[in-house]
This record gives structure tokens, C-alpha cells and sequence, in this order.
């Protein structure tokens, strides 16, 4: 049972099975009016006997009752009533064994009454006397008429059903067998053989070895084979590049975390350099004590973004304007006397479901991105933080009336060390900011940006998967 399972669940099992069941349906389709057909020749050739039979006493009238008898018998019908001359003449007769139930007239008989008299016949299984009417053969007449039993008709139709039946198996499973062996051998093998080499390749990607050779004669499996070969190597490449830059990457977070301990120390020495009274040293300190500080705050992003480590977020319901009054807060201490005014606009009470502490440093760096290029520019104006709820998500906002991204920026917004938005930015804030915001199953988006200032927005779902 387990291995006729096994067969069927297989590709060339499931054809095997449908084959026979389309030749056995095409067999069934010729058996029904075969089978109608054997009745109607079955009727005939009894009326042709009749009509026999009928002729040697029409061409001696003298003959005794036991040679009409015999001629009966030999017809297999009871009696024989023939019409010559718009004259019915009772030609031969015998006792009939009781009444007539049914008369068949195959003179013109259409296709759906043969089908239906044949199987009306073949389910009644008593017997019973019927009439049938034909027209005479070579014109020997104008009808011919018989009385006869359904025994015989029954039976022999059901010999030549079963016989049928047999052979639509035997056809069927021939067939089906050639089908199988064709289908193994064109199709079930060579895709048999393009899973182990996947299975090979997945083994050990990295091996060029194990790259499907295409090799197959069918086209369809040739396109497979030819844009599974193609992928392969896209992938033993892109695996390949993967480990340059894994160990690139390793290098540089071992550099970048060395570098920022020595710029760390080099900081606090810098520091104290600023108390010297020499003008030079003062003049110079803060530009040092600036240099410094990016160089520091680009070691924390570079070591930031390597981390695969990154914890998934703790998704939580909260209030959300006590988090933007702390970003704003925060962000209010480094304005300073510069003219930059920030306006939280978020509705009291809304609650929102998210991870806190990854949404407060998404916003963080957003507001501080705003703030660091309106400040840059020494352009006066407005950072909005605002929010609201929508049919599918919260949506948050944070705009600003600063001069706008210039195009280098917007084409590389979202790519690691590329798209920096400030002068000596890593280019990293907005990529972290991102993914965490897809670990929401949100999205960060740039709204618009232009003379007239930049709007980024947050859309966080606020509804579970289901």
C-alpha cells in the first residue's frame, strides 16, 4: 500500500493513473454505441433468417410442420410474417410462450433510441417475447416481421460487453505502460536528475564545480536547466563576495573598534588642551575637539550597522508624546541661541504599539538630521514632529523648513557610507533607521524635499498578522 502511495505521488505514477482512466473513458465512449450497434446487427441477422427461412416455404408450400419447425429453430424466432404486395402473410408460425411486451421497428431508428432500447435491454434481466420489424433484404419484400425471445439478445450482448470491456483494459494498460516508460525517460529522469544537482549544488554553493551543465534534448528542460545554470552563478558569486565582505567587514569593525579607543583617549587629552591660554591652541582646539568627535561618532555608526546582533523589537502599546517630548527636549539642549523652534504635534493620547527605545532612536536621528542641516545652512525656521492614526497604521511625521536634500543625497538616501545627508555624516543613520523600522513591518519613507524644506515619514501597522 505504501509504495502504490508512493507511485501515485510521483509525476510519472499520476500519469500512468490518468492515462488509463482518458483510454478508459475513450472506451466507454465507443463501448455505448458499440454496444447498441451489436444489438440492432443482432435483430437483423434474426430477420434475415426469418426472411430465409420464409423463402424455401414460399418456393415449396408443400413442406410438413417439422421442417417449418426446423427453419424456425434455426432463426431463433417464434414466427415470421412477411408483406409482399401490400399482402401481410403469415409465413411461418409456432406457440408463442406469452405475450408480447415490446415491438422494435428498425427500419429508421435514430442513434439515441438504439442507445437507449440497447441499455433499457441489457438492465431487464426477465424474459420476455418481443416483436421486431425490419425491411426485407435485396428487396425480398416490403417488412418482415418476427416474434422472438430476449434471452439469447441479452446474453450475447453481455458476452460481447464483457468482451469489450476487456480489451478497453487490456488497450488501456498497454498504453498507459508505453505512456509511463515515455514519460520516465523524457521527462521524469532528466528532472530527477536536475533536483540532484540541486541538491548537489546546495550542498556546496561555493563549488563552480557543482554548476548544472545543461544537457537536456526536451526544450522546456533545457530553458530550466540553462536559467537554473544561470542562477547558480549568480549565486557562487554573490556567495563569494558575501565572504570578501564578511571578512572586509570583520577588518573594519576590529579597526574601527581600535580607532575609537584611541580617538576616545586623544579626545579627552584634547579636552584638556582646551583650557591652554595660547590663542593658537584655543583657536584650533575646537576644530580639533570637532574632527574628533566625527571621527568617534563614525566608528559607533560603522560598529552599529556591522552588528548582526540586533535585538527584534519589543513590541508594546504606549503613548507616543512622551517619547517625541523627550527626542525634542534632547534636541533642544544642542540649538542652543541658534534660532530653531520645534513643534510637537501629537494628539494627547494616542498609543501606538511599538518597540520604545528603537522608535525614540529613530526619531532622534531624524529630528537631529533636520536640526544639523538647517543649523549647517544658518537657516532659521521650524522642526515638526507630528502624528495621527489612519485606517491601516500610524503615521508619523517629521518635517522641517530647512534648504532640502540635494539630488546626490536623495539618489543615495538609504545606501550604508553613501548616503549622508551632512557634511561628514557615515551615511549610516538613515539605514539603521530603517531597519529597524522594518523589523515593525513598517516603512521609512522620504516624503518630499525641496526649497521649502523635507518631510520624512514613519507608517507603523496597527493591526497584527493574522
Amino acid at each position: 500500500m505504501n509504495a502504490l502511495r508512493r507511485l501515485i505521488n510521483t509525476l510519472s505514477g499520476r500519469f500512468l493513473m490518468l492515462t488509463m482512466i482518458f483510454v478508459m473513458l475513450a472506451e466507454v465512449m465507443i463501448f455505448v454505441p458499440s454496444v447498441a450497434r451489436f444489438r440492432q446487427d443482432f435483430l437483423m441477422l434474426r430477420l434475415e433468417r426469418a426472411q430465409i427461412a420464409s423463402l424455401a416455404l414460399l418456393a415449396d408450400d408443400m413442406l410438413d410442420a417439422e421442417l417449418e419447425a426446423e427453419l424456425l429453430t434455426n432463426a431463433e424466432v417464434y414466427n415470421v410474417v412477411l408483406r409482399r404486395n401490400e399482402v401481410r402473410q403469415l409465413i411461418l408460425s409456432s406457440t408463442i410462450p406469452g405475450p408480447i411486451t415490446d415491438t422494435v421497428d428498425l427500419r429508421d431508428p435514430s442513434g439515441i433510441e438504439l442507445i437507449r432500447d440497447a441499455f433499457g435491454r441489457l438492465t431487464t434481466t426477465e424474459n420476455e417475447v418481443i416483436r421486431v420489424i425490419g425491411n426485407p433484404v435485396r428487396d425480398g419484400g416490403l417488412l418482415i416481421e418476427v416474434t422472438m425471445d430476449t434471452v439469447g439478445l441479452r446474453a450475447a450482448m453481455l458476452d460481447y460487453g464483457v468482451r469489450i470491456l476487456i480489451l478497453s483494459a487490456v488497450i488501456s494498460i498497454f498504453t498507459a505502460a508505453l505512456l509511463f516508460l515515455a514519460v520516465r525517460v523524457l521527462l521524469v529522469r532528466p528532472i530527477e536528475g536536475v533536483v540532484s544537482h540541486m541538491q548537489s549544488y546546495a550542498a556546496a554553493p561555493e563549488d563552480a564545480r557543482r554548476i548544472i551543465e545543461p544537457s537536456a534534448s526536451v526544450t522546456e528542460l533545457r530553458d530550466a536547466e540553462e536559467a537554473l545554470k544561470s542562477l547558480q552563478m549568480q549565486l557562487t558569486q554573490a556567495l563569494r563576495q558575501r565572504e570578501r565582505l564578511a571578512a572586509l567587514g570583520g577588518a573594519v569593525a576590529k579597526v574601527s573598534h581600535d580607532l575609537r579607543n584611541i580617538l576616545t583617549s586623544a579626545q579627552l587629552f584634547v579636552d584638556r588642551i582646551e583650557g591652554s591660554e595660547d590663542p593658537l591652541v584655543r583657536r584650533m582646539a575646537p576644530k580639533l575637539v570637532g574632527s574628533i568627535t566625527r571621527a568617534v561618532n563614525l566608528c559607533e555608526s560603522t560598529l552599529a550597522f556591522g552588528r548582526v546582533d540586533e535585538p527584534a523589537p519589543t513590541l508594546a502599546r504606549f503613548e507616543l508624546a512622551p517619547v517625541v517630548n523627550d527626542v525634542v527636549e534632547s534636541e533642544r539642549l544642542a540649538v542652543g541661541d541658534f534660532d530653531l523652534t520645534f513643534i510637537e504635534n501629537v494628539p494627547p493620547g494616542l498609543v501606538i504599539r511599538a518597540d520604545a527605545e528603537q522608535l525614540f532612536r529613530v526619531l532622534s536621528n531624524l529630528v537631529r538630521n533636520a536640526r544639523q542641516a538647517m543649523m549647517g545652512k544658518s537657516i532659521a525656521g521650524t522642526v515638526t514632529v507630528s502624528a495621527a492614526e489612519e485606517d491601516e497604521f500610524w503615521r508619523i511625521c517629521v518635517t522641517d523648513t530647512g534648504p532640502g536634500l540635494p539630488q546626490r543625497a536623495q539618489d543615495k538616501l538609504f545606501r550604508p557610507f553613501e548616503g549622508g545627508v551632512t557634511k561628514g555624516g557615515s551615511g549610516l543613520g538613515l539605514v539603521i533607521a530603517a531597519d529597524l523600522i522594518r523589523g515593525h513591518g513598517g516603512v521609512l519613507e522620504l516624503e518630499r524635499t525641496g526649497p521649502d524644506g523635507t518631510e520624512f515619514s514613519i507608517r507603523l501597522p496597527n493591526s497584527d498578522l493574522t
